[in-house]
């Protein structure tokens, strides 16, 4: 049985929210937007840790940006098992499908709140019937885990199940060496008292108290106060362990907050793995952020023994990228904020649009690239240089890359699509800048170029809009960008020194039409763009000096051979130069960047 999906409206930042989940799924998406809100929607249905009162109506409950006075939730499950078809009988379809909603409604002239349970086969009004109270929970419900876990809490509610369910797995063999071993420990636990109550400053310590005692009244005559450090009954004293880590034979205290999340989820886990037998409920699982405290390889390792060990279906929240780049593609939902403030997931969860996406995205899905999972926006570039030249930029020319959550990512080559594609299916927005390449064709006299630069823009351009050029009535309103790519001036016989000038106007008519979807194509490539920028001098001054050379275009194209390298270099000697860049073109993709996360919310 699982939840195959999720509808929220008007419920607290989600105003109309459809969501598909899969058997183990994984929520992403930045602070405050909305991941602990749809658990708890969830949780408003099948934690039965919440109470009646606890899940009524509240204020807060209400859409957030709109005036409402009703929200709804509601929970479609598939493959219902036979334990639930037994509760629920004629609530669910032949085919196994069960729909279970609540709905709060608030009356606009008393403002009085109520909440309303229903089930049935369709989401319809007419297959929904009311129901009294939550009683489908004793064989259907959800266990949740928050973000804040104190583990010896958590121990100490704990610890009384984890000893009497070991207790009832023991073998009779086992029991009766039990009791043996426990008869022994009762006499030793004597005798350390009586020992313990002869040492000098502990009798002393009590010989007062017991004078005062028998003058205040006869009857404490025969009583004396001793101190003792245990019950002399064992199973009293055995219930008193606590956890300790042993390392080499000698007992550590537990410390360390990772350590402690990691010893915390695994005793939930155990304790909440469904008995292989013939079961009694159908549990799904809920856990937000497991990953806190945490270094990269064990919150990869800690999601993956999560997901593994819950049999039954399991829902994380995370804020990771090392856990994101280890689930399924398929199994990732993102959360994000549209421009009207609401919250809605990209492609609806867990669809074939995301597996087919992560599917072209192939290797390059690694912890680094993962983290634009968590992004507003994404601005994609060719290489290392410019992710080092554009981060510089970006914090001279006062664009704060992480308040805006905005990450530079290299596609190390020209094969952007497959991350446009990515984060089009993740709802991501992106930006991205490319070189205007122009290659010699070999083999050809006289001497003909191509616009490679050119050619990646428009073919990447009509990937976006998705314009066939086959087929003219998929780019009629994009007459004039095909017009000016088809028209491009022949570029045969001319020399390298030539080109430029004969390109000039195309390509500044073809740069205005490519950003009108966030492309942006360079003058030439980054370094010969700063070489011609007001960074002319300061550049030439520093080529100079990096490579005892004079000649400077020599010089550049040995920067283009190292481009990371030299770019590091001259980032540590001239970022404070890099302010002169400011209004010129150079920055425009960042500026884009900016200017959309700030309109986006």
């Amino acid at each position: 049985m699982k939840i195959s999906s999720v509808k929220i409206i008007g419920f607290r930042n989600f105003k109309n929210a459809e969501i598909n989940l899969t058997n183990k799924t994984l929520i992403i998406g930045a602070n405050d937007v909305g991941k602990t809100n749809f658990l708890y929607a969830l949780r408003v249905l099948l934690d039965r840790s919440l109470s009646e009162l606890a899940i009524e109506p509240m204020d807060g409950d209400f859409y957030a940006y709109k005036e409402t006075n009703e929200f709804s939730i509601t929970i479609k499950f598939e493959d219902v098992s036979d334990i639930v078809r037994a509760k629920m009988r004629e609530l669910v379809s032949p085919e196994g499908v069960l729909f279970i909603k609540y709905k709060g409604t608030r009356a606009p002239d008393t403002g009085k709140k109520e909440g309303f349970i229903y089930a049935g086969e369709e989401d319809s009004e007419e297959k929904l019937t009311i129901l009294q109270g939550r009683y489908y929970l004793k064989v259907l419900n959800m266990r949740y885990i928050g973000s804040n876990r104190d583990l010896y809490s958590y121990i100490k509610r704990e610890k009384k199940y984890l000893l009497q369910e070991s207790k009832e797995n023991r073998t009779e063999e086992e029991k009766d060496a039990d009791v043996a071993r426990q008869n022994t420990i009762q006499g030793q636990l004597e005798n350390i008292n009586n020992d313990i109550r002869e040492l000098n400053y502990i009798k002393k310590a009590t010989t007062g108290i017991n004078t005062e005692l028998e003058g205040l009244s006869v009857h404490n005559e025969d009583h004396e106060i001793v101190f003792e450090v245990g019950s002399y009954e064992p199973t009293a004293f055995i219930d008193g362990a606590h956890l300790v880590s042993q390392v080499n034979g000698r007992n550590l205290a537990i410390g360390g907050d990772g350590r402690n999340n990691q010893i915390f989820l695994s005793l939930w886990a155990s304790k909440n793995k469904i008995d292989e037998g013939t079961p009694t409920e159908t549990v799904f699982f809920a856990i937000e952020e497991p990953e806190a405290h945490l270094h990269p390889h064990q919150q990869r390792k800690l999601a993956e023994y999560l997901a593994e060990s819950l049999a039954s279906q399991v829902i994380i929240t995370s804020h990771s990228p090392q856990i994101a780049s280890r689930f399924a593609p398929s199994a990732i939902v993102k959360l994000g904020v549209n421009n009207n403030l609401e919250t809605t997931a990209a492609s609806n969860g867990c669809t074939d649009v995301l597996r087919t996406a992560f599917i072209e995205f192939g290797h390059r899905l690694d912890a680094i690239s993962a983290e634009v999972f968590f992004s507003n926006g994404v601005f994609l570039v060719e290489g290392q240089s410019e992710v080092l030249f554009y981060k510089a930029l970006a914090n001279s020319i006062n664009i704060d890359l992480d308040r805006l959550n905005i990450s530079i990512l290299m596609v190390d080559g020209v094969g952007f699509k497959a991350y446009i594609d990515i984060l089009n299916a993740l709802d991501i927005p992106w930006v991205l800048r490319t070189d205007s390449d122009i290659f010699k064709v070999p083999r050809r006299d006289p001497a003909e170029y191509r616009c490679a630069g050119i050619q990646r823009a428009f073919g990447l351009f009509c990937h976006t809009r998705k314009i066939d050029i086959g087929d003219p009535a998929t780019y009629q309103h994009d007459q004039d960008m095909v017009n000016a790519v088809t028209s491009l001036p022949s570029l045969s016989g001319l020399s390298s020194s030539e080109i430029p000038d004969t390109l000039n106007g195309t390509i500044s008519e073809f740069k205005t039409l490519v950003a009108q979807e966030n492309i942006y194509l360079a003058k030439t490539d980054l370094e010969s763009d700063i070489l011609n920028s007001p960074l002319k001098d300061t550049l030439e001054a520093f080529i100079s000096a990096y490579s005892a050379k004079e000649n400077v275009s020599d010089v550049l194209k040995e920067m283009q051979k190292q481009k990371a390298t030299f770019m590091y270099h001259f980032l540590r000697e001239h970022n404070d130069n890099l302010t002169q860049l400011d209004g010129d073109s150079i920055c425009e993709p960042l500026l884009a960047m900016k200017d959309i996360i700030e309109n986006n919310g």
